[in-house]
């Protein structure tokens, strides 16, 4: 057994208790009021896999077993018997099922708790919130360890663009799946059984076994179950009380206080919860986590807990118009991608963030998703262990990326346009990167060009002082240059800066809505009352996960604030 093997099966063990309590009396006693009891028999489903919102469903008598079928062959994943209960984090996202359950005794019954109704006894019933949260999400721990599990499968070419958009998209949206190299000789028994051609490439193989040929993210999305429906085909308009736009942290703080404070909220995300954040390998300077915690974590278990509380999320989701109402009480109507309806609200968070720049280099655009990305993730990292990596930066985010990258790369050149770190990184971080042997700092330098075939193959770097060039072999660059916020969706009469960036409070005290008012703007405010900008698209916010989850939070008392003086 090898080193990896063994830590494994120590994971597997040690984890076993965590994922897979039981219930004591006094927990089924809580959960019978808001559950219905069944009597199944052999072979009856509990959930099929590609189900969304399914139950929670608890034995009390015989066992059940949840299992994925794999290329027609049915693999076990999980048993449960009496006192134990079916259930994985699907069940609070609102995604679709993994995998398939049926009851494996000649007879069973079940006590079934629904899904509306668990989340919300998740959140007011501590007794049974702790056990049951903290098991669904060791479940999911283990599944994505699970080397066998197969989730959903992406069929492509190692080197494709589409190819690795899917895979990033499901990674950072915390989805399992495979990308599988239809080179290899699964990716050609898949190819084969499923008459797929390079035409067809890549396909998204469903839990179902069908195949989705050359899927957009929004079909990739509703088969995994991010994309909720928003309308009914027929709805004109739909009303809640907060709508959010952007679910990085501050996005996601706003979304836990809202919820946990009984708003009804719709979250919308264009491309994946968690934001620059979500795609941090370590933050180390987080309240209350000395050892450090990685942004996907953290930035995905606060979105279980705003789940928990009754948020409602979809991925992706793009908000393309804003419509103020500054007479009526649902304020401000959104045209979101893809929905035929106006979302109305009573009060709007704006938490889009900001996008790393892009680099002003020959044949930039050629390599995007091949070669230059935004986010040093497990996956990036994958896709560059052993060689010679490029990150362009000199703030924390690249000094993380740098540290993160340097664990499985030969060597990784930190490129920055000035002298050192000392005016643009933590101390701690700097003098970390700088005593790590195989990081080397590269200062007053410009990437010039980028060359290779279908991925990146070299760069061009140029020193500014002196002029010299050379040129560096390497698959991969991560910029994290500068930032431009995510503003161009919104009307004019929401003020920015000269950067583009959003005003509140003070700085929009003289803007016209507010002349007329009875109160000053909030700190968070925008020039619209009842609109507030949170995280790294208000203007002088601290470009910092705590600072963006303090915003967040402390928006929702200004949004109840609004909401008072609207209603």
């Amino acid at each position: 057994m090898t080193p990896a093997e063994e830590e494994d099966e120590r994971f597997y063990r040690d984890t076993e208790a965590i994922a897979f309590p039981k219930l004591t009396d006094e927990q089924l006693a809580l959960l019978e009021p808001l559950g219905t009891r069944r009597r199944l028999k052999r072979g009856d489903y509990i959930v099929k896999a590609g189900q969304r919102e399914f139950p929670l469903t608890i034995m009390l008598v015989g066992e059940v077993e949840a299992f994925e079928t794999r290329d027609g062959v049915e693999q076990i994943l999980a048993t449960a018997g009496p006192r134990g209960f079916l259930g994985e984090v699907s069940m609070l996202q609102g995604t679709s099922a993994l995998a398939s359950a049926r009851v494996k005794s000649d007879e069973a019954e079940v006590l079934q708790v629904g899904a509306a109704k668990l989340r919300r006894a998740l959140a007011e019933l501590p007794q049974i919130g702790e056990p049951i949260v903290n098991a669904l999400i060791m479940r999911r721990m283990r599944l994505n360890r699970d080397k066998e599990f197969a989730g959903l499968r992406i069929v492509s070419e190692a080197d494709s663009r589409e190819g690795r958009q899917l895979d990033d998209f499901l990674d950072k949206n915390h989805i399992p799946h495979r990308l599988v190299d239809v080179k290899s000789d699964q990716g050609k028994a898949l190819a084969s059984r499923l008459h797929l051609s390079d035409r067809d490439l890549p396909a998204l193989i469903t839990p179902t076994g069908a195949p989705l040929r050359r899927p957009s993210l929004r079909e990739v999305a509703q088969v995994a179950g991010l994309l909720r429906p928003l309308a009914a085909n027929d709805e004109e308009e739909i009303h809640c009380d907060l709508v959010i736009v952007g679910a990085g942290p501050a996005g996601l703080a706003a979304a836990v206080y809202a919820t946990s404070e009984g708003l009804e909220t719709v979250v919308l995300e264009s491309y994946a919860t968690g934001g620059q954040a979500g795609s941090s390998s370590l933050i180390e300077n987080f309240f209350g986590f000395p050892t450090g915690i990685s942004g996907g974590e953290l930035t995905w278990r606060a979105q279980l807990q705003a789940y928990r509380f009754g948020a409602k999320f979809s991925t992706p989701s793009q908000a393309m118009t804003l419509i103020y109402h500054p007479d009526k009480a649902y304020r401000v109507s959104l045209q979101v991608e893809g929905c035929p309806a106006l979302l109305c609200a009573k009060s709007l968070v704006i938490a889009t963030g900001a996008n790393y720049n892009r680099l002003d280099a020959e044949g930039r655009e050629r390599f995007e998703g091949v070669g230059v990305y935004y986010a040093a993730t497990a996956l990036e990292s994958r896709l560059c262990r052993g060689a010679t990596v490029i990150v362009v930066g000199g703030g924390n985010s690249a000094g993380q990326a740098a540290m993160f990258l340097s664990e499985g790369a030969a060597k990784v050149l930190l490129v920055i346009r000035g002298r050192d770190l000392s005016h643009s990184m933590s101390d701690y971080l700097s003098r970390r990167v700088l005593s790590r042997e195989n990081i080397e700092l590269v200062p007053w330098t410009t990437i010039r060009r980028m060359t290779g075939n279908s991925v990146l193959g070299s760069v061009e770097l140029e020193n500014t002082q002196t002029g010299e060039r050379r040129t560096v072999e390497t698959p991969a660059i991560f910029s994290m240059i500068g930032a431009t916020p995510c503003t161009e969706w919104l009307p004019p009469e929401i003020l920015r800066d000269e950067k583009g960036f959003v005003k509140t409070g003070a700085l929009v005290a003289v803007a016209p809505m507010w002349a007329k008012a009875t109160r000053a703007p909030a700190a968070l405010e925008t020039s619209l009352p009842g609109i507030f900008a949170v995280g790294d698209v208000r203007s002088g916010s601290v470009k910092r996960c705590a600072a963006a989850v303090g915003e967040g939070s402390m928006a929702i008392a200004g949004v109840h604030e609004a909401m008072k003086e609207g209603s």
